[in-house]
């Protein structure tokens, strides 16, 4: 079965605190009817730190769109490499050992893909199969699991690199008075991650069922508007409530596996804001400290769209992993509303980096 294997996570070396954002806040937002709410809802996220690819008062100005996006493709170029290489590592394979590439971000774009740049650039094989997510946000890291276990299914031998570049900070709007774009500037943060699904070997999770879910007529809960200006983040006040519809689809998803969602061994979970990973946990029958990795990453990172169920795995393996053979499931959630669902056991192998023939 595919693995699932440890990835490699990196931060931006600007740091902001929470404390931070509450000042910027209203020094940038003083005049906004909404600060109060804002502000409110900012201290409920549980964020205490983010890290950002730019100096804060670089971050608070706006030179434009064209000017942002030129940013994210210089900071996406120089920052995926290094993360690339450790992931490689981590599994114990090369660049010329993989076979596709998933590249995943919701706050830039490029065409062609970075995927072109990162097959030239880093000498991955000219036949690399090239697939880039875009629109799926917070959502994309779970997705992007589940294609490259539909992948390594189609070709059993086959390896997936997975690259999730999430510059958020570059989406902030200073002139923008939306309640959920307010509350956007102090929940988001920038990541870099990368991991690799093994057709074969590999340590880590053995991938074995994935589901997508999308809760119906919700399509515009979570979004873009996108302007002149750039991404313009919207969020519904009915997100948070989004968990009570999705534990009995998880519930499901784990039953015509054999398996009962409360009484998993790991859970790795997206990480959108405190209440989802509270209800979660009361819709689903978990205790709360199942989701310990995913709050560390919230409360550390922030939200890093879809980059923190990539942070929150890294996090269990350096907590040693569970044990052989624990059932797990990894979930990621975000614009549709989307579902993405992936289950699988904990597999203590051998990395083997022998290429077929």
């Amino acid at each position: 079965m595919p693995t699932l294997c440890k990835p490699a996570v990196a931060v931006p070396e600007h740091v902001i605190t929470v404390e931070q954002t509450l000042e910027f806040a209203r020094r940038m937002h003083a005049d906004n009817p909404q600060l109060a709410l804002a502000l409110k809802l900012i201290r409920n996220t549980g964020v205490q730190k983010r890290h950002i690819v730019q100096p804060i008062e670089q971050t608070l100005e706006h030179p434009g769109f064209e000017e942002r996006n030129r940013v994210y493709e210089a900071e996406s170029k120089k920052r995926t490499p290094a993360v690339i290489d450790e992931a490689l590592a981590n599994a114990g394979l090369t660049v010329r050992d993989i076979d596709a590439i998933i590249y995943v971000s919701c706050t830039g774009f490029m065409m062609p893909s970075l995927t072109a740049w990162l097959i030239n650039e880093l000498g991955f094989r000219s036949d690399t199969r090239q697939i880039p997510i875009a629109q799926l946000g917070c959502a994309a890291g779970g997705a992007a699991i589940n294609r490259a276990h539909d992948f390594c299914r189609a070709y059993p031998e086959g390896n997936v690199l997975i690259v999730s570049c999430e510059l958020c900070s570059l989406c902030y709007q200073p002139t923008d008075a939306d309640v959920g774009n307010l509350l956007s500037d102090g929940l988001f943060g920038d990541a870099v991650a990368a991991v690799v699904v093994r057709g074969a070997g590999g340590t880590g999770m053995s991938l074995e069922r994935n589901g997508s879910y999308l809760i119906p007529h919700t399509q515009d809960w979570i979004s873009y508007a996108v302007r002149a200006t750039g991404f313009h983040f919207r969020l519904d006040r009915r997100v948070p409530g989004t968990m009570e519809p999705l534990a009995p689809v998880m519930r499901d998803l784990a039953a015509d596996h054999g398996w009962e969602a409360s009484e998993l061994g790991f859970y790795i979970i997206h990480a959108g804001g405190p209440r989802i990973l509270d209800d979660l946990s009361k819709f689903l029958g978990v205790d709360p400290v199942a989701f310990r990795y995913s709050r560390a990453t919230l409360t550390e990172y922030g939200n890093i769209a879809s980059a923190v169920v990539l942070d929150a795995l890294a996090r269990l393996f350096d907590d040693g992993g569970p044990a052989d053979g624990a059932t797990g499931v990894v979930a990621g959630f975000g614009p549709g509303i989307t579902a993405e669902m992936s289950l699988g056991t904990w597999s203590a192998g051998r990395p083997d980096g022998a290429r077929r023939p």
